[in-house]
């Protein structure tokens, strides 16, 4: 025996180190079993038990074996195997703690507990130092205090294992949420939340699978709000998102189960139907699509009227499923041309006339860009007095000479014009053209009052009237001289606009006549409410006024009805003296027709204004006739 006491802290040190050798051992093989199950979990626990039982068996004999006295007795076996066996228990317990509990530094804690319970029972078992100095207390004291030492940085490195993993596990879902937000940017509608285009592409290419595996058929409605725009460039875009919203509710409230509803952008939707009988289906699903989105929306305070055309398109008879989308937008746009609101199926000549109307709208931009080249020029057909054919105004009709096709009428180009959004700027530089005639003329001593048509689209155009403003304050007139033709069914759509438009106008000094009277559905207490001067009853009637008793009825009333209200009336499309005869029987006020002249350019209207080559039946008002002065003739303020 040593019985030197300056080599106890030394053997305790040594006694220490060796336990925590084993200590760490055993840590990590009680680590290892976090990450396995089963046997080979059990194995890795009954090892780690095994080596920090034989550390604390080893280092408490070496403690022992330097404090014990010359009359010591000396342990026996078997209470250096129990001893052995107490250690192994403990340390297993210690381990199991260490390695099964959560969290990960509740069972360090418990099992350093253990550990420093057990060494003091391994020391009463063993009973290495019976002797009375002491030694043997204290050298227990010494193992407990490197246990203790042992585990502590342990203890610590599992709370900062745990708050790293914690950390890790919050970066964890933050890259997944990350990642489900970028796909879903990827493959959705930030503002509807529907499949975009790309989605709606994956599953149109898994439908025409099934289609070709299962012999069915499938088809794609292009859905294109009629109006939109316009009516998002009045109201804002807040208002145009919240319309759109309100579309994808409602297309996804009468969609069949299994359809897709996407968004591709702006106003344009599709509906893809995976699985129909006959076409027929995808027509009645259209047709309620078409139903749904024709009921008011109440959105806030304001109220949306909006109607859809829609084209259809089946797969496979109409194109690959890459061809598919194609079709049913040629389709859509046929829809469109024949007035919206309703659902057409692909054609195959349909493809034909998009190709010519993509040529003429080509043509068209490159003619508004240079008119002086490009062939667009304002024809000016006159209105009469129906009494005795004094000239009291024209009405500015558009021209367009195509430098190869020639002459392209209104009924063909205004369409494309609307398709491809060029009718705003083409009504402007109407607008604007107009008022540089009168200028002209007025320069040369003639003032003619000029009538222009604006179109539905034009109405819902955000800034009409400011841009109406700019044209006369730029060109010098006074705003009576000009006056804006209206259908009526333009003015009966979304009538809360459109009355909105028509009182800054009236405001603004200009006058409103209201064209094609007796086509629409007009209200006769919303007619009342307008600020118009005119009517001016459709060609419809006039053609039949000689030879049918109803049209001859029908024509009587709109001009007594007019009379009432205090507006005049214009019948447009008079060609014969029976039609001129019976009009001016009925008290009409101004006739229009090719019975009179037909639309001519400015220049020979100022002509005519000067007697060269006149027709008969014309002749001017010799207040419109004479030297032109300088008084300003604009009292208009100029915008703010």
């Amino acid at each position: 025996m040593l019985d030197s006491s300056l080599h106890r802290p030394v053997v305790a040190v040594l006694a220490g180190l060796l336990l925590a050798a084993t200590a760490a051992v055993a840590l990590a093989m009680a680590q290892r079993t976090r990450s396995t199950k089963g046997v080979i979990a059990l194995a890795w626990c009954l090892g780690g038990a095994v080596a920090l039982g034989s550390g604390l068996w080893v280092a408490h004999g070496l403690g022992a074996a330097v404090v014990g006295s010359a009359d010591a007795g000396q342990p026996g076996w078997l209470s250096g195997a129990l001893a052995w066996l107490t250690a192994v228990l403990v340390a297993a317990l210690a381990v199991a703690l260490a390695g099964y509990l959560q969290p990960q530094r509740l069972g360090l804690a418990l099992g350093g507990v253990v550990l420093a319970i057990g060494l003091a029972a391994v020391h009463a078992v063993g009973r290495v130092v019976p002797g009375t100095d002491g030694g043997g207390t204290w050298q227990a004291a010494v193992l407990v205090a490197a246990t203790l030492l042992v585990l502590a940085p342990n203890y610590l490195a599992a709370r900062l294992d745990e708050r790293t993993q914690a950390r890790a596990g919050t970066l964890s879902r933050s890259l997944r949420d990350a990642n489900a937000d970028l796909q879903r940017a990827v493959l959705y509608d930030s503002l509807t939340s529907l499949p975009n285009r790309r989605l709606m592409f994956e599953r149109l290419n898994d439908v025409a699978r099934r289609c070709d595996a299962e012999g069915r058929q499938a088809a794609l409605v292009f859905i294109d709000l009629d109006g939109f725009k316009p009516m998002n460039d009045l109201f804002g875009h807040g208002f145009g998102d919240a319309v759109l919203c309100e579309v994808a509710h409602r297309l996804l409230g009468m969609a069949r189960q299994g359809d897709t509803v996407a968004r591709l952008g702006g106003d344009e939707f599709v509906l893809l139907l995976a699985d129909i009988v006959t076409p027929a289906v995808a027509h009645q699903v259209a047709l309620r699509a078409v139903a749904a989105l024709q009921v008011p929306m109440q959105l806030g305070r304001r109220e949306a009227r909006l109607s859809a055309s829609m084209g259809i398109a089946v797969y496979p008879s109409d194109g690959a499923a890459n061809k598919l989308l194609a079709a049913a937008d040629v389709a859509m746009y046929e829809a469109k041309r024949g007035g919206g609101g309703q659902a057409v199926f692909f054609a195959a000549h349909m493809q034909a006339d998009t190709r010519v109307q993509m040529e003429l709208q080509r043509d068209l931009r490159q003619a508004m860009d240079h008119p002086e080249t490009g062939g667009l020029h304002l024809h000016y057909q006159p209105k009469v007095c129906a009494l005795d054919g004094r000239i009291t105004g024209v009405e500015a009709l558009l021209r367009w000479r195509h430098p190869e096709r020639g002459m392209v009428g209104p009924a063909e180009f205004i369409p494309v014009a609307e398709r491809f959004g060029l009718i705003d700027s083409l009504g402007a530089w109407v607008i604007d053209e107009a008022c540089s005639q009168m200028r002209d003329w007025e320069s040369q001593g003639l003032r003619l009052r000029v009538a222009v048509n604006l179109s539905m689209h034009q109405l819902r155009q955000a800034g009409l009237v400011a841009r109406v403003r700019s044209a006369l304050l730029r060109h010098g007139l006074a705003p009576a001289r000009l006056m804006f033709e209206i259908t009526e069914s333009a003015a009966m759509d979304d009538s809360d606009t459109t009355g909105r438009i028509f009182d800054e106008l009236a405001a603004l000094g200009t006058e409103l006549s209201i064209d094609d009277f007796g086509t629409g559905y007009s209200s006769l207490a919303y007619l009342r409410r307008l600020p118009s001067r005119q009517l001016k009853i459709d060609r419809s009637f006039i053609k039949d006024i000689d030879t049918c008793s109803d049209a001859l009825a029908i024509v009587e009333a709109v001009v007594r009805l007019a009379h009432a209200l205090g507006l005049s009336v214009v019948g447009e499309g008079v060609e014969t003296t029976a039609q001129r005869d019976l009009l001016r029987q009925l008290q009409c006020d101004e006739l229009q027709g090719y019975l009179f002249a037909r639309p001519v350019p400015g220049e020979t209207l100022m002509r005519w204004a000067l007697g060269v080559d006149r027709p008969a039946q014309l002749r001017f008002d010799e207040a419109m006739l004479g030297v032109a002065d300088s008084t300003p003739a604009v009292v208009l303020r100029a915008p703010v």
